[in-house]
């Protein structure tokens, strides 16, 4: 299976490919799509940047399914929005290819490559090299998408048999809160 990794950023994307056989990863390429190069009020052109970026990978390296880092929220509203426009744009260019999306936390993700869920990207970077038997350190945003990759590579195959092992339900009660649906 060919997994594709995507650590998204309205400046910098990082997108990382690996193939998994059992317990066996394998490095296939990683990198980054920046949209630097447009001024900083060019929305639209950077979404644009970053679905045709993702697309031009997808393309090319053909991969099975996709993991997706979750937006956490930041101080900043403004930046939190921004981010999920990013997110959003790099998910569309997933599922218009027929892509299976799975998303995950920076938290889950440095869990399960370093071991705790605070960990540096230094240290990221280095597990990510470590456990791909790369001869040099990853960028950080390559790293974390590379590491996302190996996240899903661990956790979707017990995922997938724990939900074909069971029936998934929505939860009925507690649905609404104070008004909100959630």
């Amino acid at each position: 299976m060919r997994i594709l990794g995507i650590d998204p950023g309205l400046q910098t994307t990082g997108f990382g490919v690996i193939d998994v056989q059992g317990q066996q990863l394998d490095y296939v390429a990683s990198g980054t799509i920046r949209t630097t190069k447009l001024a900083l009020g060019d929305l639209p052109g950077r979404l644009k940047v970053l679905f045709e970026g993702i697309t031009e990978v997808v393309a090319r390296y053909e991969p099975d399914t996709a993991a997706v880092e979750i937006v956490f929220v930041n101080v900043n509203p403004q930046s939190t929005l921004l981010l999920g426009q990013a997110r959003g744009a790099c998910i569309t260019a997933l599922v218009a290819r027929d892509l299976p999306v799975a998303e995950y936390t920076a938290l889950q993700m440095k869990k399960a490559v370093v071991g705790h869920g605070r960990a540096a990207k230094s240290q990221v970077q280095e597990m990510v090299r470590r456990l791909l038997q790369l001869p040099g350190l990853p960028g950080t945003d390559a790293a974390d998408a590379l590491g996302l990759a190996i996240t899903h590579a661990h956790a979707g195959a017990a995922m997938a048999r724990l939900g074909s092992s069971t029936t998934l339900q929505r939860r009925q009660h507690a649905m609404f809160k104070a008004g909100r649906s959630y």
